[in-house]
């Protein structure tokens, strides 16, 4: 197994464990989006008690890749971090990033 499928595989455990179906093909897009990042333990995780971790992921995936701002995608990393757990410490960042996407309805930025 190659270490993207590993990755994917511990994506699609974390979801099954907070019961949120996956749509295969996005989760692969997703991941494949972040590219090295994917495979380093520490770039591969959201710290969401971290604001500049935060502003970070507003600014450079939320904005620049999906093109929402403001109270929008505020509320888009909220839902991730309520839906995975604040408590949860390993959020994934594909993960993170997939619940973003669904909950924006910005599929489409992954389609070709």
């Amino acid at each position: 197994m190659s270490k993207f499928d590993e990755a994917i595989t511990d994506c699609k455990a974390q979801l099954s464990s907070i019961n949120v179906d996956c749509d295969d093909k996005l989760l692969s897009a997703v991941a494949k989006g972040l590219g090295p990042s994917l495979y380093n333990r520490d770039a591969n995780l959201v710290a969401a008690a971290d604001s500049k971790e935060l502003d970070n992921v507003k600014t450079r995936f939320i904005s620049r890749k999906l093109g929402v701002e403001g109270p929008e995608a505020d509320a888009a990393i909220q839902h991730a971090i309520d839906t995975i757990g604040a408590s949860n410490r390993q959020k994934l960042r594909p993960v993170f990033y997939y619940l973003i996407v669904k909950h924006l309805n910005k599929e489409s930025v992954y389609e070709k």
